[in-house]
């Protein structure tokens, strides 16, 4: 199954799509233009690779710590998703991964099942 992931945490907005044949993804400067466009960049995005939304079976969404604008939009972003679509999420951390070495946005949905992170929790870190 498909599965989508979403960081707007750090000075980029970087979206991912794992398919079970390919990785995609997207990045877009993090501002305050794309912040409020969040859901046009994904749909965008989707749409170059003739995906919709309900062809996710699960989707990944950091949590922080980072820019509070970003992980508030993604957060709501992705549990709007889930309050419509039915489909699972999880908020991570790179923090949560401690002891891994060289972690990439790919490795993810792995990485989450590893560290038993839980699904459909929020728990935001903002840097102040």
């Amino acid at each position: 199954m498909n599965k989508l992931i979403i960081d707007a945490t750090n000075k980029n907005i970087f979206l991912m799509i794992i398919t079970s044949k390919n990785v995609y993804n997207v990045s877009h400067e993090n501002s305050k233009t794309n912040y409020e466009k969040l859901s046009i960049l994904l749909y965008d995005f989707l749409k170059s690779k003739s995906l919709k939304i309900n062809d996710f079976s699960t989707l990944y969404v950091n949590r922080g710590p980072g820019s509070f604008a970003g992980i508030r939009n993604s957060l709501s972003l992705i549990k709007a998703v889930h309050l419509v679509m039915r489909i699972d999420y999880f908020c991570f951390s790179f923090n949560d991964f401690s002891g891994e070495d060289n972690i990439k946005h790919e490795n993810i949905p792995y990485l989450c099942d590893k560290f038993s992170i839980k699904k459909n929790l929020i728990n935001p870190i903002y840097i102040s």
